[in-house]
């Protein structure tokens, strides 16, 4: 069976205003309070999540021990169909105002607090992206938007 690997920040990317700073992604999602996360290249990853939905894959959530790229990973948790896992497409087009998930408009502050950032740190978090692609909200739950 293929595995897809998640990883999710220890801490802010040194490109964010808290760069360095800890993320608590891994506790958020431990608690249910991170129930999401966003990534950019949409098409790649609604494959791997229709391979995981089939039940030909897993999909393994982890974080770096140390710096990125640079320490061993350490696996939170692998996900499978029955953990409701599924995605939605994101069209953001200004990170000020409400977006569209699979064509509906969403809250801004909806969407960073289910990604486990307060809108502060999500609009610093995004900035730099090419919103000009649509995004992939990967969710952990079977919640959807």
């Amino acid at each position: 069976m293929k595995t897809y690997v998640l990883t999710l920040s220890k801490s802010f990317p040194r490109t964010h205003a808290r760069a360095g700073e800890p993320t608590e992604f891994r506790e958020k999602f431990l608690k249910k309070e991170k129930i999401h996360t966003i990534r950019a290249n949409y098409e790649l990853w609604s494959k791997r999540i229709k391979e995981v939905q089939a039940g030909r894959a897993v999909l393994s959530v982890r974080q770096w021990t140390g710096k990125p790229y640079a320490s061993p990973q350490e696996e939170i948790v692998k996900l499978t169909a029955a953990d409701g896992i599924g995605i939605q497409r994101l069209d953001i087009f200004d990170l000020m105002r409400p977006e569209k998930v699979d064509g509906r408009l969403v809250d801004l502050m909806d969407l960073a607090h289910n990604d486990g950032l307060s809108f502060s740190d999500w609009h610093h978090w995004f900035r730099g992206y090419d919103l000009s692609k649509p995004m992939a909200i990967i969710h952990f739950t079977k919640f959807r938007y």
